[in-house]
């Protein structure tokens, strides 16, 4: 975290405090939408600073957060969870379905693409 700097570029700070892997796939979902700062949708040059407001959908999850520190480099994951405080009804959510997800199994979320001859068998003997 440094302290010196006042505002980050949004595609930056998100791959800094770690919601995406890469910056371009961070820029690539600002781009799309999935990223919104204080409720309204940017673009990824956008600057962010301490206090900001923002939606984060990485396409598994969904986290409401509040900036609490800004950082231009990625570093650790301890290092990077200091950079944002994420929100009581944001949490809770995630929560709710996280436990639907481990009761309730979809049998199509494990097959990546178009299932082959023996997943459709798999998928058939689990339905009947």
């Amino acid at each position: 975290m440094q302290n010196n700097i006042e505002t980050v570029r949004i595609d930056k700070w998100l791959w800094a405090a770690r919601f995406f892997k890469t910056r371009s796939l961070a820029t690539e979902a600002v781009f799309t939408g999935k990223v919104s700062l204080n409720g309204d949708r940017v673009k990824p040059a956008r600057n962010v600073k301490i206090g900001d407001t923002m939606v984060i959908n990485n396409g598994t999850n969904e986290w409401e957060v509040i900036v609490q520190g800004l950082a231009e480099v990625r570093a650790s994951a301890v290092i990077a969870q200091t950079l944002y405080a994420e929100t009581e009804q944001s949490l809770s959510k995630r929560v709710l379905i996280a436990e639907d997800r481990k009761y309730f199994h979809e049998p199509t979320m494990l097959i990546k693409g178009r299932p082959t001859k023996r997943d459709r068998r798999l998928i058939d003997k689990n339905e009947s």
